[in-house]
């Protein structure tokens, strides 16, 4: 059903254009012509699925790319409301569903070409098959997708993020290399027919198409529009292209023969040397090629600077085979004898866009990669430099964190509560590490001495909910910041009763008559071992 409206849709729409041109040229009575209007039509739906037809002498291959977009729309809303109604429960069904669509459909095409037929048209059953096939599968399959992953609430950014990293970042290149050299070509066309215009309103007064026919006459050069745009590609790139059999449009030298009257071809320059302003145009593919790097590395960097400009000639070899591909289907041929050959040769214009674009994409990729690669070691370093600021219990307030494989080794030097295994800060480059312990509920001995009296404790605050010495050093840093600035001492004490709680083998209390004098090395209780001078 999906197949048959889409085709449905697309004969109705080219019917009603192909009746409208039948009233505007000289005709005879509606009964006698209405074969040849309906074949018309269908003849009409073949050229937007750029399905090609012989003459006599002769074949029509160039056909108009805007064309395209009328059976494409259509099967893009078929792709939709067959997930709609089908309520597919996996994204993996969608090929299954736009081969649904694909497989009528072609055998509608293939059966409008057997239809369209005529003694002096003959369209191509097999280009039915294979175009309305092909068609149908990507736009209809695009339609089932979009209605997919509005059903089932998945943004479509999310698609980039199955794809692998590689892959993502040269279609990003390529597709920004390619959009690239297809603006440039449409700057080219745009220019070249703005310089023109009289010379287009003058073919369009000798043609004289009337108001109908003017509006018609608009509308084919829209359809052609895309051609063009691939055509000045080809000439920014530099093959260039043909407008019949010998002729030549390109940098090196314009050559053409007579032409059809047709406002669009006033954008082609004169015989002899190309315009010296249409050389700047020649930049365009070395343009592509740095936006084409940049995207490729971006997307995806890698630490071997030596990779960088394979990804990048890769991409420039993408982007090659799409233009060689728009190459092919924009030209053809448009009848027989001298015009046999319109359009760029599909080849050539791949081969050199891939070069061209390949080497600027190559040299962009490795430059953008060794910035990146230069900031991200640079970045390290300042990281590691904050991180030894951080370290610096001076300069940060780390003073209280005890660190675990220091006072272990420490522990197992001591043979009394003072202990001798720490070294001072000038011996060792650091600063003393200091740790808070508990000895009993009420006070808090440190693992340093600082000559200050204990703090009593009923002006301690909250101190005796603060957490355990060996929690994670989060827990201790919420504490430690609500604690008020005070002195602790440490004590060695063989006899410090059941309170006290051992580190490390160390054991600590709390010095109750804390008076030590300033500059003096710590109190006089008889219980305190000696300390060695400056510690």
């Amino acid at each position: 059903m999906a197949a048959a409206w889409a085709a449905g849709v697309g004969l109705v729409v080219l019917l009603t254009i192909t009746v409208i041109g039948w009233a505007a040229a000289p005709h005879g009575p509606f009964g006698q012509d209405i074969d040849h209007v309906l074949r018309t039509a269908v003849q009409m739906w073949l050229v937007g699925h750029l399905v090609g037809f012989g003459i006599p002498g002769g074949e029509i291959g160039m056909l108009p790319l805007g064309l395209v977009v009328l059976p494409g729309l259509v099967l893009y809303r078929s792709g939709r409301w067959l997930a709609r109604s089908c309520e597919l429960p996996r994204l993996r069904h969608l090929f299954r569903a736009a081969l649904a669509i694909a497989g009528p459909y072609a055998a509608i095409s293939g059966t409008l070409a057997l239809i369209g037929q005529t003694e002096v048209v003959q369209p191509s059953v097999v280009e039915a098959l294979f175009a309305g096939f092909a068609l149908a599968l990507v736009a209809g399959g695009m339609g089932v997708l979009h209605q997919l992953l509005n059903d089932k609430g998945i943004p479509k950014r999310r698609l980039l993020e199955v794809v692998p990293d590689r892959p993502r970042s040269l279609l990003a290149g390529t597709l920004g290399a390619t959009g690239t050299l297809l603006l440039s070509g449409a700057l080219l066309v745009g220019i070249a027919f703005a310089l023109d215009y009289g010379e287009a309103a003058a073919i369009t007064g000798q043609l004289a198409p009337g108001l109908v026919g003017g509006a018609l006459l608009i509308l084919l050069q829209l359809l052609y529009l895309p051609n063009a745009i691939v055509f000045g590609t080809a000439y920014a790139v530099g093959p260039g292209f043909a407008l019949g059999t010998g002729t030549m449009v390109a940098p090196t030298g314009i050559a053409v023969g007579p032409l059809p009257l047709f406002p669009l071809l006033a954008a082609l320059p004169d015989n002899g040397p190309a315009p010296v302003i249409s050389l700047v145009a020649l930049a365009a593919p070395f343009v592509a090629g740095g936006v084409g790097g940049v995207l490729t590395q971006r997307s995806a960097p890698t630490l071997v600077g030596e990779a960088a400009p394979m990804w990048g000639f890769v991409c420039g070899v993408g982007t090659g085979a799409v233009l060689a591909v728009l190459s092919l289907i924009a030209g053809g041929s448009l009848g027989a004898d001298r015009l046999a050959e319109v359009g760029p040769s599909a080849w050539q214009v791949g081969l050199i866009t891939a070069l061209e674009v390949g080497v600027a994409a190559a040299i962009t990729a490795w430059v953008a990669n060794w910035a990146y690669l230069r900031r991200m070691r640079t970045d390290a370093a300042a990281d590691g430099d904050a991180a030894t600021e951080s370290a610096d219990p001076v300069e940060t307030g780390e003073g209280l964190e005890a660190d675990a494989a220091t006072a272990d080794a420490s522990a197992s030097g001591r043979e009394d509560g003072a202990g001798s295994g720490r070294e001072d800060g000038a011996g060792s480059g650091r600063e003393p590490v200091l740790t808070l312990v508990k000895a009993d509920p009420d006070t808090y001995v440190a693992a340093e001495d600082v000559d200050a009296p204990v703090l009593p404790a009923e002006d301690r605050g909250d101190v005796d909910d603060a957490p355990e010495p060996n929690r994670r050093a989060s827990g201790r840093s919420a504490w430690r910041s609500r604690l008020p600035r005070f002195g602790w001492r440490r004590r060695g004490a063989p006899d410090v009763g059941d309170d006290a709680e051992e580190l490390y083998g160390i054991t600590y209390e709390a010095d109750p008559e804390s008076t030590a004098p300033e500059g003096g090395d710590g109190g006089d209780s008889g219980d305190a071992a000696p300390r060695e001078p400056g510690r």
